[in-house]
């Protein structure tokens, strides 16, 4: 991530205050404007400028490894960098995510820190020496003067500077879309996991059952039943499988009174373990007076045949129906992640904002699920579609529902509403959560303005909310007071 450069990383703050030892030179200044002459946006500045502000900076030399400034310090210098490299981090104990490198001979880096016009106040990092190194120094008290003395250099610095801002806003609103993706993805995961192993559960169990209704149907073929014998025992089956196809579930005390009648009856004409066949038939609807009639049909010598054959036949029909609901359920979470992402679609198109909140929703079904969400809707049945980016629209969405769950409890309430409006589409999103706290209430759209744990995030979520709003010209606002904070997204027709 070496073009990832933050506004203000890659300075010096004095050395009192972080430098860990006096590295300052006696340089000439003539010395000075001859090594400014190396850098790119001083190179074709008259003599009388180069030498005015090469008089007013400090000239450093560091070592390898030398802290040069540290993250919450007061950003008043800014830095030419003449000779080696500096590596600037969030955090000055987790080296294993640089926020960027900057060198000297690089026209993007070699001129970094408070540059003019910012409003930085302290750095956002920490950064250090990876290579023996040489900078100049110039104090941010001196910018009205450079703006007086030097037009052109500061013109070229505020290039410099909106280029960096808009580095570092990709590259972190690429991070923030990438953990998003990895909760998404998780979740996910979870999700498809449940149906697939049901489904590869069932298939097994389906593969011996199949292996049992071979010999079944082997020692039911044994026997010389007439036709009528026959179509007594088909309908048998049908009626049982229909049944255990549409059959209301059973409660535990239910399901085992039934069971043990059935038991007993399958014990009392010869079958052997009947506690394997007694479950199917329960859940098929079959009792003794239906076993009764069919031992009429058929005759007490295929009775036990017979019945081992339904019941496998049972069982059979009964993991088909368990494969077929896994898969669907696979089917369904791959068709939302589809819609959600609009994949193979025009990016521009007309938007069923009612599709996109259900696909978010369901993908992020493991998230409610998690906390005991109780989710409501309030669809406005009159809602018209809209010509939207539609993935952009459910990464409103999906930031809008996330934070509202990570500030509920467990068994909280989610409410989402969308009304029709004169010339907008209103969406609602509601929770009962902790609030946001008043101090943070006129920072929450800000660029990295976060109120979570280091780590946790990186400030862009309701900053994407607010800036994919805006592309759609339309508004987003909130209320938050403890218990009950509501965000509302207006998009035009």
């Amino acid at each position: 991530m070496e073009n990832t450069k933050p506004e203000g990383v890659g300075v010096p703050v004095p050395e009192a205050a972080v430098v860990e030892r006096d590295a300052a030179t006696s340089s000439s200044p003539e010395d000075r404007v001859e090594a400014l002459r190396r850098v790119h946006v001083f190179a074709d500045l008259p003599e009388d400028q180069l030498q005015w502000f090469a008089s007013n900076t400090e000239d450093v030399r560091l070592s390898t490894g030398d802290l040069i400034f540290r993250k919450g310090a007061p950003a008043d210098t800014m830095a030419v960098y003449l000779e080696g490299e500096v590596r600037a981090y969030r955090d000055d104990q987790a080296h294993d995510g640089y926020v960027y490198i900057a060198r000297a001979g690089e026209p993007n880096t070699e001129v970094s820190g408070k540059l003019p016009f910012s409003r930085m106040t302290v750095w956002n990092a920490t950064g250090r020496a990876v290579t023996p190194m040489r900078m100049l120094r110039f104090p941010v008290r001196l910018f009205p003067e450079l703006f007086q003395r030097m037009p052109v250099l500061v013109e070229r610095l505020v290039g410099i500077m909106s280029d960096r801002v808009r580095d570092v806003t990709t590259a972190d609103q690429q991070r923030d879309k990438l953990m998003a993706l990895g909760k998404l993805s998780a979740g996910l995961a979870h999700e498809l996991n449940n149906p697939a192993a049901g489904a590869t559960r069932a298939a097994n169990d389906l593969i011996t059952v199949l292996a049992e209704l071979r010999d079944a149907d082997l020692r039911f073929c044994e026997h010389d039943l007439t036709p009528e014998q026959y179509a007594a025992v088909r309908d048998f089956e049908n009626n049982a499988i229909e049944h255990t196809a549409n059959a209301p579930q059973l409660n535990s005390l239910e399901q085992s009174d039934l069971e043990d009648a059935l038991t007993t009856w399958l014990e009392e004409h010869g079958v052997d373990d009947p506690w394997k066949l007694s479950n199917n038939f329960v859940e098929a609807g079959v009792d003794a007076s239906a076993l009764d009639k069919l031992l009429q049909q058929t005759g007490s010598t295929a009775i036990v045949d017979v019945l081992v054959r339904v019941s496998a036949q049972l069982a059979a029909a009964k993991l088909a129906r368990e494969i077929k609901t896994g898969t669907a359920r696979i089917s369904e979470l791959v068709a939302a992640i589809k819609e959600y992402s609009y994949m193979d679609q025009a990016s521009l198109q007309k938007v069923d904002i009612h599709k996109g909140l259900e696909n978010t929703l369901l993908i992020l079904k493991y998230k409610l699920k998690k906390k005991n969400i109780v989710l409501t809707r309030e669809y406005a049945e009159d809602l018209p579609l809209i010509k939207a980016y539609g993935s952009e629209l459910n990464q409103v969405w999906t930031n809008l529902i996330v934070n509202a769950v990570e500030a509920m409890q467990d068994g909280g309430t989610l409410k989402v509403r969308t009304r029709k409006e004169p010339t907008d589409i209103m969406v609602e999103i509601r929770d009962n959560g902790s609030g946001i706290p008043d101090s943070a209430k006129t920072h929450i759209f800000e660029p990295f303005y976060t109120t979570k744990a280091v780590g946790e995030g990186t400030g862009l979520g309701l900053d994407t909310v607010a800036r994919i709003v805006r592309r759609h010209r339309g508004n987003v606002r909130f209320e938050s007071k403890p218990g009950d904070t509501c965000f509302q997204v207006r998009l035009p027709f």
